[in-house]
């Protein structure tokens, strides 16, 4: 079902095999685009993204890219019931978790 492919880099121009094994890795996660990246060039990418903060340029947490502070909401904490600040807007249909419990759940670690 699966060939080893190849494909160009849109960054170095140079060809890569997406191998059949990748394509299959691709499949069972739902990933709907191969790769444009060839491996060193993905490396190079991902070293670059760490070394700046994890792609969102140094900032730290409660800021956005004009240095303001994010909008936090108010929900209650779907375990413990105590107040919970989250930076989305709860729509109820979800639980909602506060920080420690959050942190507790041991599928989010």
């Amino acid at each position: 079902m699966y060939v080893d492919e190849m494909l160009n880099c849109v960054d170095c121009g140079r060809q890569f095999v997406f191998s059949a094994g990748e394509q299959k890795f691709y499949e069972q996660k739902g990933f709907q685009n191969k790769p444009n990246r060839c491996p060193d060039c993905r490396s190079a990418r991902k070293a670059m993204r760490a070394s700046n903060g994890g792609g969102n340029g140094g900032m730290g947490m409660g800021e956005r890219g004009g240095g303001r502070p994010r909008e936090m909401f108010q929900a209650t904490c779907s375990n413990c019931g105590n107040v919970a600040e989250v930076p989305f807007n709860p729509r109820g249909d979800k639980p909602v978790y506060c920080r420690d419990c959050f942190q507790s759940r041991p599928s989010y670690r």
